[in-house]
């Protein structure tokens, strides 16, 4: 309805004018968490916790838990990560995925223009026109660089322990794992790491898994499901 629309609208242009003011990973972590108490409790953050009652420890862990400073994501776990850089987009990254784990989370006109705009201060480059659907994994997510037209299927993982790049045009289908890190076959503590690029307008079938290092040409088509119209 032309109301919602409007509504929706306002939304996402206040959180792009907010991401584009502050850069900073403590205001930005505010910003997240303030917007994340509204979406799932229904009331703006303020007020201190009452931890002393037993009863009321669940929603104690639930309200600190949507602050991005009060959770640790794996990716912080791993050597290859860039503390500066992942300090910046940790409050995005649990935005991206609090955002899809809410009940408006499914509304597929919201959702899409939400990634795209959470994208374009997440990602090393985000060009014109890119479809991300529901559920999209990332890692780091600013090794990713997507050129226009790119559209990315429901339940893909985006491995950016090194570059993705994702031609212009180019399909990934549903529930596709894209790596850029693999372990060394002697010793498998040791983690290697290499960039990944799909070509322009090339195709990633469904549940297909790229590993590190791929160099997918223009136009190519990979995976069971590649050649089936409408799998990828």
């Amino acid at each position: 309805m032309p109301e919602a629309e409007e509504v929706y609208r306002r939304w996402l242009a206040h959180l792009n004018e907010e991401f584009t003011r502050h850069q900073a990973a403590e205001r930005r972590a505010e910003i997240v968490r303030d917007q994340l108490y509204q979406l799932y409790l229904g009331r703006p953050h303020g007020g201190k916790a009452n931890a002393t009652l037993t009863s009321e420890l669940p929603l104690n862990v639930q309200q600190f838990s949507l602050d991005p400073n009060n959770i640790t994501l794996e990716a912080e776990h791993y050597p290859d990560v860039d503390p500066e850089r992942f300090a910046r987009s940790k409050p995005l990254l649990w935005f991206w995925m609090m955002f899809d784990r809410s009940p408006i989370g499914l509304n597929h006109w919201l959702g899409i223009r939400f990634r795209c705009m959470l994208g374009h201060h997440l990602f090393a480059r985000m060009g014109r026109g890119v479809r991300i659907d529901h559920g999209v994994e990332l890692t780091f997510g600013y090794n990713l660089h997507f050129e226009d037209g790119v559209i990315v299927r429901q339940r893909t993982l985006l491995d950016d322990r090194a570059a993705i790049h994702l031609g212009a045009g180019a399909v990934i289908g549903t529930y596709a794992r894209i790596y850029t890190h693999t372990h060394d076959k002697e010793d498998y503590d040791h983690v290697i790491v290499a960039p990944t690029r799909i070509g322009a307008r090339a195709r990633v079938g469904a549940h297909t898994i790229v590993l590190a290092g791929t160099q997918l040409a223009a136009g190519e088509i990979v995976g069971p499901h590649g050649t089936a119209e409408g799998q990828v």
